[in-house]
Parts: C-alpha cells; structure tokens; sequence
C-alpha cells in the first residue's frame, strides 16, 4: 500500500473541498458516493438480494412480497411487515419485476422473467411453500415474452400480464394454466392494474408514452390516454377515480381521471424547476387517507412527497432522503416502505472471490442475500428495504433540508458552472474558450490500479497494477507530462450502460433496470448502444445537442460501425473506415483509419468541433487461444492513443484542441479505493504539465466540461451537477507537440498456454462488449500476468474521506 508522507497529507487537505474519496463522511454521517451525490436514508433498514424491482403489499398488510431482478442471484422474499423481518427466500433461475399477492394471501404470483412463465407460489405458516408454472411459451430465445407487471382479479380467476419483449397483455386462468386470450399492445409495456370493478385494466406503455385501457368483459384495448415519457408504474385510488402514472424519462406523475380518461394536472417530482432528465420517478404510494402521495425518484434518492387532497392542484410537502436508487414504495398503516435498488451505501468489500458453484448463472458461490459476497461489479450492490415512519411536518421539513443536502445539482448550475475567471473553460454557455477542437475517446473497462497504480504521485496500489508503464507508457506519459488524475470515476457499472453514461450523463430506467438480466446470462434484449429508441434519453445523446446547437461533429466507432450510425443523429456523421467493437481488429487499424480521416478533414478545413473515437482493445480478448493476449492488446490500445495524440499535437489545429480519454466503465478489476475508479486523461495546449489534481471528477464531469466549450447545455442533472475540470486548465498554453512512445512489448503476442484459463476463455464470447462473464475474464487477465495460480484480490468499493484514508495508508 502506498505510503503517504505528512507534507503530501498536508497538500491534500489544503484540497479537502474537492478532494474527497467515496465513502462515509464523519462530520456529517452522509456517504458520498462515486457520483458524487450523498445518501443519509432515513428510518430503519434491513438487507435485501440484488436489485430488488418490485414491492407488492397483502391485501391485509401483513405480507410484503420482494422480487430480486439483478445480475447474480435472484429470488423472491417474503417479509413480516410488522415485525420488519424476512420470514422466508426462494431463489429464482429468471425474474423480473412482475409481482402479485392473491386477494386471500395464500399466494403470490412473480415473473419468471426470459423462462416465459408465472411462478405461482403458495403461502404457508409464513412461508413460501411449493411453487407451480404456468408457462406462456418456450424460454428464450426460442421466444421473446419476459412478463412484466402482473394483475389478478378477487376471485383469483384471472391474471393478467403484460410483456417487456413481445408487447403484449396474456389474460391467464391460472387454476387451469392456460393463455385466455393475447392481446398485441403499441409499444413495449411494464406495470398494469385493475380497477376496484374489475371492468378495466389499465396498461403503461414504457415505450410507448402512454396508458392503454383494456375492457376486460370484451377482452380489447378501447383508449389509449397519452402520458410522460416512460411511464411505468401505476397507481389508482381506492375508488378508481384517479389512476397515478409514474413517469421516469419526464420527472412527473400524470395524473388521470379515469371517469374521462383525461390527464388532469401532471406533477413534477424535481428538486429544482428543471427539464433535465435525472430525477427517474419510478415508484408510487398513497398514505392510508389517500391524502399524501409518495413518489420514488430512483436517481435522487429521495421521495418526493405531495398533497393530493385536491386533484388537479396537489401541491408539494417536501422531499424524503432515502437510500441508493429506489424502486419501489408502498404505504401500511403510518409505516412508509421503500426498496432501494441498490441499497445504502457505496462499500468497500475485502473478501475475494468465493468458490465457484455451477447452481449459480454467474460462476460464482451465493450464499443469503444478505451476505452475498460476489465481487462484480455487476452484482456487488446489495438493495434494502426502509422502513420510514410517516414523517410529521417539522420531521418532513428536516428530511427535506437532507435531501438538498446530499443533492449537488441545482437549477443555477445549469446556467452558470463551478469554475474561475481567465480559466479556458468557460461556466455558461455563449461564453468563448481559445479551445476550438473537442477529441473525445472511449476505451473499454480498466479500473485505475490497474493501469496507474505504479504511478508514485497517485493515490495507487501496485499491487493491484496489470498494465503499468511498461504496457502503458503513452498513458503513463500523459498522466506524467500532462494532469495526473487518481479520484476519477465512471458513472456506470458495466458497458450496457456505460457507452450511455459517456454520451448522455445519464442512464434511462429502461437501461438501468434490463442490463442486469442479460448481464447475469438471462436472456433479454441487449442493444444498449444505441439500437433500439426505448433506451434513449428524452432528449438524445450528445450528437443530438451538438446537432441542435450547430455544432460540427463526427463519430469513430462509437454508436456505429463502419459507417453505419445506430441512431438517427449520427447518420452522415460517421467515419466509413472506423470499426465498433471487434476484439479481432487491432487498436492500429482505428488509430489509421482516424488519421487518414482526419487528414482529409484538415485539407478540406472541415475537422469538427466535436469528435468521438473508439480505441477499445484494452478490454482483452482474456486466455483464449489463438488471440491477442491480454498484455499485447491493452499495449495495442496505448500505442494507437499515442499515436493519435502524436498526429493531432503535429497538426494546425493543435493550438486549438484538446483530448479527453476515458473508459465506458471500470467493471471488475482490482482497485483499492472504489471498483467505478477508473483511468482518465486529459492533454493539450491549454491542460496544465506536471500536474497531479485530487479533485473528485467523473464521466458527468468530463461531459459538463466538453459542453462549456462548445457551447452546449447540460443534458441531465448529473453533468449540470458535477464539476467541471477547471483546474486542469491553464490560460498560458503550451503548443508543444507530444511524440508517442513506441511499445515495450511486442504486440502481436498470442496466447498459446493450454490451461484453466485458456480452457475458461474458450467459453466466453468477445463478439460484442461485455458478453464474456466479467468477474471470470478479470480473473483471466489477472493470472495471465501474475500466473496460473495466482489468486486475484477482490475490487474493493469506496474509502474515507481523504485525511483518513492516508492515516489507514501510514498505518498499513
């Protein structure tokens, strides 16, 4: 572990206000988060398993149902409300959100997720007894159902489904399992609910931006009542008057008269009076007099609380801090229960791997829930269940100080951001910058300690170094010569949704709660890049804003191949020679075809403002034989971004440039302060030399700063949030040109051992990002460069804030 001396303590603290780690802050008791948001959940707690989706109370509240949909290990449990205790588990192979109690209690119904099956289990003594299927098709991929919300009737004679993958509503006898009826929806559906007669079920389209209501006598859809962006859970009064409607992509609750099927006000769940998506309203509960209504925002973690004693003017009681991405809430009694997806702090975790149990999808032993000690990324968050008395005015006045508290977005940092006077990077938008020239590349999932951390001027641990400087020295270079930064970190977990992170500041609910199914080898559609218009943010991507903003631009292989854009906005804006993701074309070709590009471009004076390049072989193809070993293709990466740097610093258009480099995400690799720690780089005449910064930075940050200089406005409350990397910047330029430093290692080196972890290789898939299972591939890479039987230390998540993180370092 690195050594700290007192001196180095003493410049840091001069830092403290930027510079602090992840993790829990003493003088206030919030944890800081590697976004840089704060959590301090309120009421009382208990562990739950891997993203918990969905929470469903009995008809008489003395049951809460919870159904697990992450990446590792799902299951479904069952908790005493009153006593605040899980009375029983049952692991589940799929699931996904859809969640059902039968009006007599006796049983709960959930979805078997790609399986394409309800699960019917009975309840008894307190417990989950047997389970039956019923079964809406064969499992994927033969078909594509995936049940979502899931409805049933008094009587338990009807169940209603609605579908994520082929958009459809199944009307089930569930005594007889059988398929009653089919019924095609307009878009791809999430939640659905009976009205208190039962005569109309009601439908949210969560790509479709509307509710559908379905007669359930004449078993047909008759309207279709339009609401906000991405609506998904849905709520009715007692009565059936007035239908909740939650809508993620818009911050806002519709609310709708179902006696006209009108949207008759829409209420906006934000913080600040902002457009900005962010918020991610995503859970709905009424208290016991339907008086008050409780709003999850899953991305600001909080409940946004209203007065709705008067439909058509609710008017806004305050916020209610609670923990990491909440999903779900309900309201029993005067006790308010909320599920955070991702639960209440981000942790460092020292145990490592466990042994490997083939019962498992993801390779690796599971024990409780609540004790899992898998070390993915991927499922390494472990969701809990708050229980929140029902706060009384001066309580709620106190929460909601808390939550702006822990919140760093505001709606003046949309106009004006952090920064200094004379610095290039302007704080508002119109406001100019000497820098001209935008070159943005996107790598592929390294963790800083595996790359820096033989950096001695860098909070690392060499120990955990893969790739230091003899496979990286371009890398190294940069972060010597140029800005060492050791407190960046990725705002995604894995690539599903990094590459959306990186190009939107923000993750849309679709994309946040479907990647861990097909992350955990579930099935599920997984065309996060750009294929498929549900997973956009409301406003697009950042070529959508330079677009509407008339700022130039040009993609290299990032949402598209070849040519070929994935989204509407690219189209014409793609480089034809600059390939996607192919771990069997080297990171040279993307750097030759870049500068024969660019060349062109800078004849025709024509180079964009705004340039984005994939150089993504530092993914590794791991131990398979044949391939690149993982060594030759992470030095493959650091030779093309040298010589990237090294054409564009010789260029006329140096004096005006600057170069942003990053990965999509950090996912499981070793790193001993946080796993979303990840290697950063910024160069070029106007970036301060010799220069180590501690500020905390993240991808949100890299997004704010590129904006202000080109003019561009914050896409989501995140890159409005974050800081912005000023003090990298210097108003005395330096034009020197930088010279790539040729590789240490031949990088043609193949894998040619016969061994576990070839053998392992052989079984993983590298057509695409992250299809190979990650946990596994790390560990592959991690023995390929410290030995067969080498053991590979667990990623660790979060540290102290700094001063006593260097104590902790002095004293090891």
């Amino acid at each position: 572990m690195k050594k700290y001396t007192a001196l180095t303590i003493f410049l840091l603290a001069c830092n403290i206000v930027y510079a602090q780690w992840p993790g829990k802050i003493e003088s206030t008791k919030q944890i800081l988060l590697p976004n840089g948001w704060k959590l301090s959940p309120s009421g009382r707690s208990i562990a739950l398993g891997d993203l918990p989706l969905n929470m469903q109370a009995s008809s008489s509240g003395k049951f809460i149902a919870v159904t697990n949909n992450g990446q590792s290990t799902q299951s479904l449990q069952l908790v005493d409300a009153k006593t605040e205790k899980i009375l029983d588990e049952k692991k589940l192979s799929k699931s996904w959100y859809g969640l059902a109690f039968s009006k007599d209690e006796k049983h709960i119904y959930v979805s078997g997720g790609n399986d394409n099956t309800i699960l019917n289990f009975s309840i008894r003594d307190h417990k989950l007894a047997e389970s039956d299927t019923i079964k809406l098709g064969d499992a994927w991929p033969k078909n594509k159902i995936s049940p979502a919300g899931i409805s049933v009737n008094k009587a338990n004679t009807l169940l209603f489904t609605v579908t994520k993958e082929d958009s459809s509503l199944y009307i089930i006898d569930p005594s007889l399992k059988k398929i009653k009826k089919k019924i095609q929806l307009p878009a791809v559906a999430y939640s659905c609910v009976l009205s208190p007669d039962e005569s109309k079920l009601y439908v949210s389209l969560w790509g479709g931006r509307a509710v559908v209501v379905v007669d359930t006598q004449e078993e047909k859809m008759t309207n279709s009542i339009p609401v906000g962006d991405h609506p998904n859970e849905l709520l009715l009064n007692k009565k059936g008057s007035y239908l909740f409607v939650a809508n993620a992509n818009d911050n806002s609750v519709s609310v709708i008269n179902t006696a006209s099927n009108k949207v008759i006000e829409t209420i906006a769940t934000t913080l600040y009076a902002t457009q900005l998506t962010g918020s991610t309203t995503n859970g709905l509960a009424l208290s016991s007099n339907e008086k008050t209504l409780y709003i999850a925002n899953a991305d600001n973690n909080c409940l946004a609380v209203f007065d709705v004693s008067k439909p058509g003017t609710s008017q806004s009681q305050g916020f209610i801090p609670v923990g990491w991405y909440p999903t779900s809430v309900k309201v029993i009694g005067s006790k308010i229960l909320v599920t955070n997806g991702k639960g209440n702090t981000s942790m460092a975790n020292p145990e490592g791997p466990q042994p490997i149990s083939k019962s498992d999808n993801s390779g690796y032993q599971m024990g409780s829930t609540a004790n899992n000690k898998l070390q993915y990324i991927a499922g390494l968050f472990k969701g809990s269940l708050s229980f929140i008395d029902a706060p009384k005015p001066e309580e709620l006045k106190s929460y909601t100080k808390q939550v702006y508290a822990n919140t760093p977005f505001t709606d003046a940092k949309t106009i004006t951001a952090e920064g200094e006077t004379g610095n290039p990077i302007p704080r508002k938008q119109g406001e100019k910058s000497p820098i001209k020239h935008v070159f943005y590349i996107i790598k592929e999932n390294r963790t800083y300690d595996q790359v820096l951390g033989d950096m001695p001027k860098g909070n690392g641990d060499s120990s955990l170094t893969l790739f230091g400087k003899r496979i990286t020295p371009n890398q190294h270079a940069f972060a010597e010569n140029y800005v060492l930064l050791d407190n960046f970190y990725v705002d995604a977990e894995v690539s599903a949704d990094g590459h959306n992170w990186s190009m939107a500041a923000y993750a849309t609910d679709v994309v946040e709660k479907t990647w861990p199914t097909s992350y955990g080898a579930r099935g599920g559609s997984t065309t996060f890049e750009g294929g498929r218009p549900l997973t956009y943010p409301k406003d697009g991507f950042i070529w959508d804003y330079c677009k509407r903003t008339g700022v130039s631009y040009r993609s290299y292989g990032e949402f598209g191949d070849y040519g070929k854009a994935n989204i509407k906005s690219l189209e014409g804006h793609m480089c034809p020679n600059s390939p996607g993701f192919d771990m069997d074309i080297t990171d040279q070709v993307r750097a030759d075809a870049w500068i024969h590009d660019f060349d062109s471009l800078l004849v025709a004076n024509a180079v964009p403002q705004f340039n984005t390049l994939r150089i993504s072989n530092d993914h590794t193809s791991g131990q398979k034989k044949g391939k690149v070993s993982p060594q030759s293709a992470v030095a493959d990466n650091d030779l093309a971004v040298g010589r990237i740097l090294e054409h564009l610093s010789h260029s006329p258009v140096w004096k005006e440039s600057v170069v942003f480099i990053l990965e999509d995400d950090a996912q499981n690799g070793p790193d001993h302060v946080d796993a979303h720690r990840s290697p950063a780089f910024v160069i070029g005449p106007y970036v301060k030399r010799n220069t180590a910064v501690h500020t905390m930075y993240s991808t949100s940050g890299f997004l704010r700063t590129m904006e202000l200089i080109l003019g561009l406005p914050p896409m989501s409350q995140y890159d409005a949030a974050a800081i912005p990397l000023f003090e990298c910047f210097t108003s005395k330029p330096d034009f020197t040109p930088y010279v790539a430093v040729k590789p240490l290692i031949n990088l043609d080196n193949r894998n040619v051992a016969v061994n576990e972890s070839s053998k392992r290789s052989e079984l993983f898939n590298f057509a695409k990002e992250d299809s190979a299972p990650d946990l596994d591939l790390n560990e592959v890479i991690w023995k390929s460069v410290k030995g067969e039987n080498a053991i590979m230390p667990a990623p660790k998540r979060s540290a102290f804030v700094i001063l006593e993180k260097k104590k902790k370092d002095d004293d090891d």
